[in-house]
């Protein structure tokens, strides 16, 4: 008897008013999508960041022929400089951080360099003479650059050291920010949510106030009158929750599954629909705390006994 009650008072008070619940489902809907967006995003980087940073590599130039740069005065590396750093690399010093290198030829050097710069001016006039030999190194932990580098840089026919990280590492910084910004729009509307809720659930109490001091002379508990209130915040966010997931299901699974993974040949790290059921029942959870707290708070002026 009590469930039935409940049940139509809650159904009696959401077609009240029609368009604050659906204000209310509006604003859950476009702040939660902006919270799964911002979550799904952060997934995108490190997915990224698992699959990129493995690949990283170290490359060590040694000097050309003729080189602006100041390590070079002396001219290109001779057979004796490369030896010297080949053998440093397969120290036991680095075996801990090397976890395996490859040399790049002269020609190797120049058939990359045409096959990028071949149709250009400075492409038809460079010659496999003037490109650098140098070492490919791939890292057992790509964080430990630093440690690598120091071995390399200022010695006797090394031009320089280059890091493929500090290319990657900028991409990574604007998808943080925007990251960033998506969860601070995220918690605005949140906030927004927050007290159109409160409202919507005080103007339903404040309409319906005869009938909750009728509730109150015969005795009903704080707890019986506040929830029918309470379950129209609610299911009004329930159900903004239950949009912005299947947005951000439809959204990943056209537009990131069908669409740039396939256009996008140069890496296959890509969040997929799986990560957006993984953080729906966090959205879940999040809409009905949200809403069912908004809702208690503002009843406690309106409904005490």
């Amino acid at each position: 008897m009590r469930f039935r009650l409940i049940t139509a008072e809650t159904l009696k008070g959401l077609s009240r008013n029609v368009a604050m619940t659906i204000s209310v489902i509006l604003v859950s809907f476009v702040s939660l999508l902006f919270v799964g967006s911002a979550a799904l995003l952060q997934s995108q980087i490190s997915t990224m960041k698992g699959e990129w940073y493995d690949k990283v590599q170290v490359s060590v130039y040694m000097c050309p022929p003729s080189s602006a740069r100041p390590e070079c005065v002396a001219g290109e590396a001779t057979q004796a400089q490369i030896n010297a750093v080949e053998q440093l690399l397969g120290s036991e010093a680095l075996s801990s951080y090397v976890k395996e290198y490859t040399i790049e030829t002269k020609a190797e050097a120049y058939a990359r360099f045409m096959k990028a710069y071949g149709n250009t001016p400075i492409g038809r006039t460079a010659t496999e003479e003037m490109m650098p030999i140098s070492f490919r190194v791939k890292l057992n932990d790509p964080q430990k650059y630093q440690v690598v580098s120091e071995q390399f840089a200022g010695r006797d026919g090394v031009e320089r050291v280059v890091d493929q990280r500090s290319t990657l590492d900028p991409l990574f910084l604007v998808m943080n920010r925007a990251t960033w910004i998506a969860g601070g729009l995220a918690a605005i509307m949140a906030l927004a949510a927050v007290l159109l809720i409160s409202t919507t659930i005080r103007l339903s109490a404040m309409s319906r106030s005869k009938e909750t001091s009728i509730m109150r002379l015969v005795g009903a508990s704080n707890l019986f009158i506040q929830l029918p209130f309470i379950l129209e915040g609610v299911i009004a966010a329930l159900i903004g929750a239950l949009m912005s997931i299947g947005a951000l299901w439809l959204g990943v699974y056209y537009i990131i599954e069908h669409w740039l993974s396939r256009s996008v040949t140069f890496t296959s790290a890509f969040i997929r629909t799986s990560d957006v059921l993984y953080i729906a029942p966090w959205l879940i959870l999040a809409a009905v705390a949200l809403a069912a707290i908004s809702s208690a708070a503002s009843l406690s002026k309106y409904t005490r006994v």
